[in-house]
């Protein structure tokens, strides 16, 4: 699943945008947005997703349910 960033929490620092090794991140308006066709979830990258480990607001970067697990070829 790609990860998605609720903009109801989303204070649009930018934090996210220039740590994601994907670049799937982009601000749009007042908030951040993942381009889920780009999200690997840092699979390959990470051990833990970085736009989860650096967003100053806890539970604003999450699993987006309606997507499939991202899977390592």
């Amino acid at each position: 699943m790609a990860y998605k960033i609720k903009d109801t929490t989303c204070i649009a620092c930018g934090a996210c945008v220039c740590e994601c090794p994907n670049h799937a991140i982009s601000s749009q308006d007042f908030a951040s947005v993942i381009d889920p066709a780009k999200c690997t979830e840092c699979v390959g990258f990470f051990a833990e997703p970085q736009c989860v480990s650096v967003c100053p607001i806890p539970g604003t970067c999450i699993i987006n349910q309606d997507l499939p697990r991202y899977a390592a070829v």
